[in-house]
């Protein structure tokens, strides 16, 4: 897969993601995907302060990019 198959496939999973996001007053944006392999990304919103933030994170921000990139090893959420 070339960076820009694995970048255009990380947005369409994020795209999968946002509605439930926006759902609850949050969204995500994508930062940077490093290596093909790590996807930062920006929690927004009511996502910001939640404290099951890195529960939704890692059990369905990370989980659903692998399912559509499986080379990615790990996405962090990116404070600014």
């Amino acid at each position: 897969m070339t960076s820009e198959e694995v970048k255009i496939n990380v947005e369409k999973a994020l795209a999968e993601i946002r509605p439930f996001l926006e759902s609850d007053g949050g969204n995500i944006s994508l930062v940077s995907i490093e290596d093909d392999r790590l996807v930062k990304v920006q929690l927004e919103g009511a996502c910001v302060g939640c404290s099951v933030n890195q529960m939704t994170l890692k059990s369905g921000v990370e989980m659903t990019i692998k399912k559509y990139v499986p080379q990615i090893e790990e996405v962090v959420n990116i404070q600014r």
